[in-house]
C-alpha cells in the first residue's frame, strides 16, 4: 500500500514553530539544521528452497545540530512531536553555550532530481516477489547438478528527509533504492565452494525481478562459484597484480577514499593529510567522487545537510587536488562544502563520506594489460578488508583472482589477499585500461558506525609490487 506524502510540518508540527525552536537552539552558533526522516523497508531472502525471512520495517525521526567551531551537540528522537522538539533544542543548545559564531550561509539550491521518486516496495506485488525468489531457486538447481545450495534475497527501501535550517532554508529529498542478490554453493567431489553476484541501485524494483535482469545475475553467481572449484593455492610474495574494472575499484574506495575525506585531514590522521598539490600518484591517474549519476547506488539529489551533491575531483592527472567535505570541515579548512555530508539516519550526525568512488580510464586495451603482466596475480573480485586510515596500508581478500605468468592467465588461484598502503599502491600504478566501469550497486560504507550505501569504480589497473598473501609460496 502506498503511502501518503512525508510533510512533517503539516502533519507533525507546524513549520513556524519549529524553526522558532531551531533558531533558539542555533542562536550564536556557525550551523545547525533540523533532520526530519520517515524510511521503510522490506526484505525477503529464500535459502535452500524456503522463504526464510520476510521482514517489514517502518520508522521515522528528527536529529536536530547545532554546531560551534569543532562542537557540535545533537539530539534525536524517535517522537516526531513539538515536544520532543523542545527537548532537543534543549540539549542541542548546551554545545553552544554564549555563542560568539556566525551563521554560515545556506547551501544553493537545486531543482535536480537524480532518481525517480516513487515507493519500490509497493510496485511490485508481495506474492510477485516470492515467486521470482523461487524461480531463481529453481532455475540455478536445474542449470548445474552440483548447485546444493541456493540463497536468494530481494530488498527495497525508501528514505524521505526533510532539512530546514535556522535561516529557514528547507530543502526535501525522496530516496529509493533497490536490490537483488543471489549466492550459490556447489559441490564436487566433497570440496565446496561458493559465488555471489547482485546489484541495483535507486531505480525500479520491477526491472530487478524480470528473468532478463536476474538470470545473468544468478549465471554469474554460479560461474564465479565454479572457478573456485578449480582454483589452486595462491602463492605468496611481491608481485605486479592486475586489478579487474567495477567492483575491484573497492580497493581504491577503502585504501585511498577514506583517506580522502575532509576529517580526518583536517585532524591530521590521514596518509594525504597537507598534501594538496603535491603528486600522490601516478601520471594519467584521475579520481572522482560523483554523487550526481542518476540512478546509482551512492548517488543523493542533495547531501544529508541539504548542499547539493557534486562532480569532485579529488586527484587529478596524479596531483591531490582536494578531499571531501561537509559544512563543519569545510568551514574549519576554509573551503566550500562538496555534498558530502552524509548520515544513517536521523539518529546519527552527518560526516564526511563518499557518494561514487572511481578511477578514470586509460587509453590500454585492457588485453595489452595482461599481456605486460610477466609474473603477477589478476584480480577480478574481493570480499572483505580492513585499512588504518593513518597510513593507508590495507589487506584485502580476493574473491576471484588467477595466476599470470608471461601473459597468460592461468589457473584461478583461492586464497589470495592483497596487502600493501594506499599512498605508495597509487604511485605503483602502471596501466589503466580503456574499460572503466561502475560496480553493479551493492557497496555499502562503513565509519565510525554509520552505514550508507556507496558505489565504486575503475578501469583495467596494473599495480607494481604489491605483497600477495596465500598458501603457495
Amino acid at each position: 500500500m502506498t503511502q501518503s506524502p512525508f510533510r512533517p510540518f503539516q502533519s507533525h508540527f507546524a513549520r513556524e514553530d519549529a524553526l522558532g525552536l531551531l533558531q533558539h537552539a542555533c542562536g550564536g552558533a556557525d550551523d545547525g539544521e533540523l533532520f526530519i526522516e520517515r524510511r521503510t523497508s522490506e526484505a525477503l531472502v529464500f535459502d535452500d528452497g524456503k522463504l526464510k525471512t520476510a521482514s517489514y520495517d517502518a520508522s521515522e525521526g528528527f536529529g536536530l545540530r547545532a554546531v560551534l567551531g569543532e562542537v557540535a551537540g545533537y539530539a534525536h528522537s524517535t517522537q516526531v512531536s513539538e515536544s520532543a522538539l523542545k527537548r532537543a533544542c534543549a540539549t542541542a543548545r548546551l554545545a553552544v553555550g554564549a555563542g560568539g559564531g556566525t551563521l554560515a550561509p545556506a547551501p544553493s539550491p537545486t531543482n535536480t532530481r537524480l532518481y525517480r521518486d516513487t515507493d519500490p516496495i509497493s510496485e511490485v506485488a508481495f506474492s510477485a516477489k516470492i515467486e521470482t525468489l523461487r524461480e531463481m531457486d529453481a532455475f540455478l538447481r536445474d542449470l548445474d547438478p552440483r548447485v546444493v545450495q541456493v540463497s536468494a534475497s530481494i530488498a527495497a527501501s525508501l528514505q524521505e528527509v526533510t532539512i530546514l535550517r535556522p535561516d529557514g532554508y528547507e530543502v526535501s529529498d525522496i530516496r529509493p533504492m533497490t536490490r537483488v542478490n543471489v549466492s550459490v554453493i556447489v559441490e564436487h567431489n566433497g570440496r565446496r565452494e561458493s559465488g555471489s553476484a547482485g546489484g541495483g541501485g535507486r531505480i525500479a524494483l520491477g526491472g530487478l525481478i524480470e528473468a532478463s535482469d536476474w538470470q545473468p545475475k544468478a549465471r554469474e553467481a554460479l560461474r564465479i562459484a565454479l572457478v573456485n572449484l578449480e582454483a589452486v593455492p595462491a602463492p605468496a610474495g611481491m608481485m605486479d597484480v592486475v586489478l579487474g574494472p567495477g567492483w575491484p575499484g573497492i580497493l581504491l574506495h577503502e585504501a585511498v577514499g577514506h583517506g580522502l575525506e575532509g576529517d580526518f585531514n583536517r585532524k591530521g590522521s590521514s596518509a594525504f593529510s597537507g598534501r594538496v598539490g603535491e603528486r600522490v600518484a601516478s601520471k594519467g591517474v584521475t579520481v572522482l567522487d560523483d554523487g550526481t549519476i542518476p540512478d546509482r547506488r551512492g548517488s543523493i539529489s542533495i547531501d544529508d545537510e541539504g548542499t547539493p551533491s557534486a562532480k569532485n575531483v579529488l586527484i587529478e592527472d596524479g596531483i591531490l587536488v582536494g578531499y571531501m567535505q561537509d559544512r563543519q570541515n569545510a568551514r574549519l579548512m576554509g573551503v566550500a562544502p562538496t555534498g558530502n555530508g552524509r548520515r544513517e539516519s536521523y539518529a546519527h550526525p552527518p560526516m564526511p563520506r563518499m557518494t561514487n568512488t572511481y578511477m578514470v580510464g586509460g587509453q590500454s586495451d585492457p588485453a595489452d594489460i595482461l599481456a605486460d603482466l610477466k609474473d603477477g596475480i589478476y584480480a577480478v573480485g574481493f570480499g572483505g578488508g580492513q585499512v588504518d586510515i593513518t597510513n593507508g596500508k590495507f589487506v584485502f581478500s580476493c574473491t576471484e583472482a588467477y595466476r599470470v605468468e608471461n601473459g597468460k592467465v592461468g589457473a584461478p588461484v583461492k586464497g589470495a589477499t592483497l596487502i600493501g598502503d594506499g599512498a605508495t599502491a597509487m604511485q605503483q600504478i602502471r596501466a589503466l585500461g580503456n574499460d572503466m566501469a561502475l560496480d553493479p550497486g551493492m557497496g555499502n560504507c562503513g565509519k565510525a558506525g554509520q552505514w550508507v550505501p556507496v558505489g565504486v569504480g575503475q578501469p583495467t589497473v596494473m599495480i607494481g609490487s604489491l605483497t600477495v598473501g596465500g598458501a603457495g609460496s
